[in-house]
């Protein structure tokens, strides 16, 4: 049965089923996706504003261009929700950022409309232009459009990319939704009608002649028409300067959510002969045709549950401040006694809590856009100057600042302290933005201190402890969400470098958690000692430099030591394991079981979920030690 309010989304199961509609139907068909995506996400969370402000651009993509066959990669994945709606996963939109559901980003596995997955930002030129290239070699005809924008425009790789593409005889389409009007002043309809014209086939036709003419004149004289081409262009196209100079056909900018401006430049792009890469501007409102979302475009970027008609989002009940909030308190109180501590965020303010720090510290925060790489070298430079910066980013993001951290930190021996949020496992936002690896790709660096806090106030600890130290590197995680509830100091207290603690002392079993597991470690002995095995739990505090004193003692007195962490292989159980092994612990009949992330990648779920499925929780700890205590003491419980 048709549904009144989306009799013409009812009647679009694939973005075929629509390319014969006529531009007035377009704009219903907009209408209908924009509210199926406002109720889908008020139900479900998820990106909000940058999908609202697509809503025209990508009917118009999917209506002129020939998908699946013509590839269509989103750069970043938060923009498509519109177009997951148009390719078959309507009826599963309810789902979205849900287990077993939709992913919140593109996901080749999901869909074949998906070319590329798109969890991070600025890659769609990239793997666009190797779509391009590969198409090419295999003699096969198809276009490739790469959508960009969102503040993806702010990292380097996109120049890179671009400075490939346009040195290559390789046809690609890159649309830049500019949707915050960093780029251009506003359209109207004389920008659309010049958008038109230079996209238009007589025009290339006659620029192409100009071309060949001007070849054939004497060199002073080609390289005259050739300045005077890009002139004239350059008093009609505005913006495109820079792109063109990269080796970009640019034509734009113009407005995003108009069709009479929108399909005739698609359409004259699709049709073109022109091998050279092109460039499309798009001018977009984030948050369009819903107005709470146009009049707070950062606050309902990221959205949880809302209430459609008044848009007031629901705030589940905190039982206890979210570590972000608590690192950004860490930071303030030290920065209160401490006017060298700065801070440093990725295009994250408030996803790091640094938007409270800039409040208080403006003229001490740098916000340097999507641009890890520099955010890293930016705070070494800060460092060598005598100051303290903190480099907030999450772990996921800090991926892409490692061989900075590496050559320009650590190596030099400067330091930056890196607020790592994000670390361990995500919930919604899945494998993509999971920290599950820095415990692994830091670790094995020399001459720093890595800190893992195990509460809300052993993270204010770890942040004096980092302020504190002038000598190297310091690195210190936490979990995305709220903490587990302690009483919070004012200020955090200076910690013995490379010393852990123990909270409970037993003779038999020893868990030596590092991080935020302790909780779950503690209540595993607590079972422990219900089944009559006296046990230890020891909170680590510290991978770099390891509490040596400490694990050898636990391997002494223990017949189990198991190690509990929220990372990869190759982390913190690999370096006691490695102690051990030199220490000779290991020869003594110890047995010893490191508990980490599974060797996969774990897909969006509620993270209680995620750290069952990753074998991380009371039960699991408490089956570990039982498996390695072996049948005797199972008979014994029997």
């Amino acid at each position: 049965m048709t549904n009144s309010s989306t009799r013409l989304l009812d009647q679009v199961h694939v973005p075929a089923d629509m390319r014969d509609f006529s531009v007035e139907q377009l704009r219903q068909l907009s209408d209908e996706v924009r509210q199926e995506m406002i109720e889908s996400v008020s139900i479900t969370g998820g990106h909000l504003g940058a999908g609202l402000g697509v809503v025209e651009l990508t009917v118009a993509l999917h209506h002129v261009f020939q998908t699946p066959a013509d590839k269509l990669i989103w750069d970043v994945g938060h923009q498509a929700y519109p177009h997951k709606i148009l390719t078959g996963r309507r009826d599963r939109m309810r789902t979205l950022r849900q287990g077993g559901g939709l992913s919140g980003f593109t996901k080749r596995s999901e869909s074949e409309y998906d070319p590329f997955g798109a969890g991070h930002s600025s890659t769609s030129i990239s793997a666009g232009l190797g779509m391009a290239v590969g198409r090419d070699l295999k003699g096969e005809n198809f276009n490739v459009v790469a959508v960009i924008g969102d503040g993806a425009m702010s990292a380097g790789m996109v120049y890179e990319a671009m400075n490939n593409a346009g040195s290559m005889d390789s046809r690609l389409v890159v649309v830049l939704n500019d949707n915050d009007m960093s780029i251009a002043p506003p359209v109207g309809a004389m920008s659309a009608y010049l958008s038109r014209l230079l996209s238009s086939r007589p025009y290339l036709s006659i620029r192409h002649f100009a071309k060949d003419i001007a070849a054939m004149l004497p060199p002073p004289l080609e390289r005259a028409a050739r300045r005077a081409e890009e002139y004239a262009r350059g008093m009609v196209s505005g913006g495109g300067t820079l792109f063109e100079e990269l080796g970009f056909y640019y034509v734009g900018p113009i407005d995003g959510h108009n069709f009479d401006h929108l399909l005739p430049v698609l359409k004259n792009v699709r049709d073109s002969a022109e091998t050279k890469p092109v460039l499309i501007h798009v001018v977009t409102k984030k948050g369009r045709g819903y107005p709470p979302a146009e009049e707070a475009a950062d606050k309902y970027h990221g959205v949880g549950r809302f209430d459609v008609v008044t848009g007031k989002l629901a705030k589940p009940k905190a039982n206890a401040p979210s570590y972000t909030s608590v690192f950004a308190r860490g930071l303030l109180a030290e920065a209160a006694h401490d006017d060298r501590i700065v801070a440093i965020t990725a295009a994250m303010p408030a996803g790091t809590g640094l938007d409270k720090f800039a409040d208080k510290h403006p003229e001490r925060c740098f916000d340097v856009g999507i641009a890890e790489q520099h955010a890293v070298t930016f705070a070494a430079g800060l460092a060598c100057e005598g100051f303290k910066p903190f480099c907030a980013l999450y772990s996921s993001f800090l991926q892409r600042g490692y061989d900075q951290v590496v050559h320009d930190v650590v190596l030099q021996g400067l330091p930056v302290r890196f607020a790592i949020d994000r670390a361990g496992l995500v919930g919604a936002d899945g494998a993509t933005h999971a920290g599950s690896f820095d415990l692994a790709f830091l670790g094995c660096l020399p001459d720093h201190v890595f800190m893992c806090p195990s509460d809300e106030a052993e993270l204010m600890h770890a942040v004096a402890t980092a302020a504190a130290i002038d000598d190297r590197p310091s690195f210190f995680r936490y979990p995305r969400g709220e903490g587990v509830g302690v009483d919070l100091p004012e200020r955090g207290s200076v910690l013995p470098i490379g010393k852990g603690r123990v909270l409970r002392q037993g003779n038999r079993v020893a868990l030596l958690s590092l991080g935020t597991r302790l909780g779950e470690a503690l209540a595993a002995a607590d079972d422990l000692a219900a089944r009559g095995l006296s046990t230890t739990v020891a909170d680590a505090r510290f991978m770099k430099p390891l509490d040596e004193e400490l694990i050898l003692r636990l391997a002494r007195e223990h017949e189990v030591l198991i190690t509990i962490e929220e990372g990869s292989i190759g982390g913190f159980g690999s370096h006691v394991l490695n102690l051990l092994a030199l220490s000779g612990a290991l020869d003594k009949g110890l047995k010893v079981r490191p508990m980490a992330l599974p060797d996969r990648f774990i897909e969006h779920d509620a993270p209680t979920v995620q750290y069952d499925q990753a074998g991380l929780n009371a039960p699991q700890i408490v089956a570990t030690v039982l498996d390695a205590l072996g049948q005797r003491v199972n008979a014994a419980i029997a």
